[in-house]
């Protein structure tokens, strides 16, 4: 089997462009990828077609050797651009293996590790930033059935915060406390946005409503930092998504301060992910990996959870987006009870729905602008 041709299409969701991929080969078996990077759909999609010559003509079945190629090759640091559009193209592979064998993806991975993944809701706080509004918001998200949830209280906060602010993001934190009881699950998001200093006085009070981990307080590029602020938190550090290549988490790792690892499939592949994975396992540390993009890297991440034994849980968006984005894909996630079950169809399971993703453009106003007031509500940014 050969490769012959990769097709991209952009679906232009409200608050960040889905890049999706199309391999086709001379047997007449596609397979479908996903490369969203938010803010850069266009680049993304450009970096694919400059990477398809390392892999037209070649076998999808030797998927380790196209990510060394696309990785290394290139000799340039794309960050995670390049390993975005290495992930679209890796993923692919994967999903034209699968059907070619006649087994879901999980399988080529290792196998089924378990039956099925707990998830935690994100996406759900799209209303006022007022703890009234959040409590009642939370309510709903365990109405549905889940028992864990993730949020950012911080607003546009950066670096530091004044005192009213600070005592808004706590006293957010404890309404979604209040509001789900103690035993549910609930996630604090930092989204890289605090000094040491600020990170660890918000650890120390957001300790009161023991939250299970506290994700991404710092920048990423400092891992000293982010091990600072993991020694001295009395909450757990959860960290990992903006890193795109394997030696990054062994930096991190080595430390064995960070035990909860957010590996973001999408940037590094699916090959690299699972040897994250087994380089945590090593740690005694758990993956959560980042799902926060299109529909199809939920499903791929969903593959790589069930195939981990070391697996924690699973991030959802899919349930807090638009209904016509559960149409881009043939079939999707599926959450009952605050659970998710892979399918065991070949390979992902799904395919693109090209007549719906045609309805929905690319528009350069679809990202997340995490540090504008009211970003939370996922609204197109108008003005940039």
């Amino acid at each position: 089997m050969k490769i012959t041709d990769i097709k991209t299409y952009i679906v232009g969701n409200g608050w960040k462009n889905w890049v999706f991929v199309k391999m086709e080969t001379d047997e007449g078996i596609h397979g479908i990828g996903e490369a969203t990077l938010n803010g850069f759909g266009k680049t993304v999609e450009a970096a694919i077609h400059e990477l398809k010559p390392y892999v037209i003509g070649k076998d999808p079945f030797d998927v380790e050797m196209h990510s060394l190629k696309m990785f290394r090759d290139v000799f340039s640091d794309g960050g995670q651009i390049q390993g975005a559009a290495l992930s679209g193209i890796e993923f692919a592979c994967w999903d034209i293996k699968g059907k070619k064998l006649g087994v879901p993806v999980y399988k080529l991975l290792g196998g089924k590790c378990h039956d099925h993944l707990r998830v935690y809701a994100n996406g759900w706080y799209t209303g006022e930033r007022t703890p009234e509004n959040f409590y009642s918001m939370a309510k709903k998200v365990i109405e549905k059935g889940y028992t864990a949830l993730k949020f950012d209280p911080f607003g546009s906060s950066w670096k530091a915060v004044d005192r009213q602010d600070f005592k808004l993001a706590i006293d957010l934190i404890g309404a979604v406390r209040d509001a789900v009881g103690e035993d549910v699950d609930i996630l604090i998001e930092g989204h890289n946005r605090f000094s040491v200093h600020t990170a660890l006085r918000f650890a120390e009070e957001m300790a009161i409503y023991s939250p299970t981990w506290f994700e991404a307080p710092v920048p990423p590029q400092s891992v000293s930092a982010m091990i600072e602020v993991a020694k001295r938190s009395p909450v757990p550090i959860a960290c990992g998504e903006d890193y795109y290549c394997k030696e990054q988490f062994a930096e991190l790792l080595s430390h064995n301060q960070v035990h909860i690892i957010q590996l973001e499939p999408q940037f590094m592949g699916l090959t690299a992910a699972k040897q994250v994975a087994g380089m945590t396992n090593a740690f005694n540390g758990v993956i959560a990996p980042h799902s926060a993009q299109g529909p199809l890297c939920s499903i791929v991440c969903a593959h790589l959870n069930t195939a981990t034994p070391n697996f924690f849980i699973h991030e959802i968006f899919d349930d807090f987006n638009a209904p016509w984005t559960q149409d881009i894909l043939t079939h999707t996630l599926d959450v009952k009870d605050g659970y998710i079950e892979v399918s065991d169809r070949p390979g992902w399971g799904t395919d693109l729905n090209l007549e719906e993703i045609s309805k929905h453009p690319y528009k350069r106003e679809n990202f997340l602008a995490l540090f504008r007031d009211g970003w939370e509500k996922r609204e197109p940014v108008e003005n940039f």
